[in-house]
């Protein structure tokens, strides 16, 4: 089985940035399909263009623009392009970055794919940082993955305490149909719980309120369709369930760190 060293992936490199135990790439994946392989470092895949299936020892993927995948290191798999232009953004770890910030590499383990839409927000800075050339890159980028990593472990020791039944119903139901309005007591009678319980226990199991929790989904669904390129801005705004232009660039702006306008002048055109 083939081992892929630090920097290498099946595909062309747009962008690479050297950062201290930190590689990062992005990648055209020029290779219809990719035997079973697995990589030197651990890493994370952000979809940035297109469609992967993916297969491991034990799940199969389907990966979709805007989805985020975690891999351990010598963690065997392979991979299908479902798109003929499909493009993803790497950030590769190295087992000293884990050592100098004194975190436990092996209380994360296997492939999985990540939901949380804060993690997800998290890596999209990350990207946009990776284009922006200021003299705070490295600083930013490396505190974001710090905060990505402690959100990683607050959330597996949320689920090591087997949330109820509704908070993975909700989750589904939520990942599923964020772009449709809803209210609080149609979620509530859904769950067959009371709307109270609900806004109450959201925060302890999500870490965001229930409304947060949503507008992120549509942001980062935002972002996705912003990558594509192929909509303007006022479209996808309306089309992620924001009426008001004005307010949907606020948003934006508060949780990417710059506007729709920006982040396509600034960040796409230099893929």
């Amino acid at each position: 089985m083939q081992q892929l060293k630090k920097g290498e992936f099946f595909g062309k490199h747009y962008h690479e940035t050297q950062l201290d135990y930190l590689t990062l790439t992005d990648t055209q994946y020029t290779h219809p399909q990719v035997d079973w392989h697995y990589h030197q470092n651990a890493y994370f895949t952000y979809l940035i263009r297109g469609e992967l299936y993916e297969a491991n020892k034990k799940e199969t993927y389907e990966i979709k623009q805007g989805d985020l995948l975690f891999h351990h290191w010598q963690d065997p798999h392979f991979n299908k392009i479902k798109e003929k232009y499909t493009q993803g953004f790497h950030i590769e770890i190295e087992p000293e970055w884990f050592e100098k910030y004194l975190l436990d590499p092996s209380a994360i383990s296997g492939s999985f794919l990540l939901f949380d839409p804060i993690l997800k927000r998290e890596l999209a800075q990350i990207y946009i940082e990776s284009k922006i050339k200021d003299g705070c890159q490295n600083l930013s980028i490396e505190s974001q993955l710090l905060n990505i990593f402690a959100r990683l472990k607050n959330l597996q020791t949320t689920d090591s305490r087997k949330p109820p039944n509704w908070v993975n119903q909700l989750q589904e139901r939520l990942h599923d149909q964020y772009l449709e309005e809803t209210t609080l007591e149609e979620l509530s009678a859904e769950l067959n719980i009371h709307p109270v319980h609900l806004s109450r226990n959201f925060k302890k199991y999500f870490h965001v309120n229930l409304g947060e929790y949503v507008r992120m989904l549509r942001l980062n669904h935002a972002l996705s369709l912003l990558k594509a390129g192929e909509r303007s801005s006022t479209a996808i705004a309306y089309d992620c369930g924001f009426s008001d232009q004005s307010h949907f660039i606020r948003l934006f702006k508060r949780q990417f760190g710059l506007t729709p306008k920006s982040y396509q002048k600034n960040v796409l055109k230099s893929v």
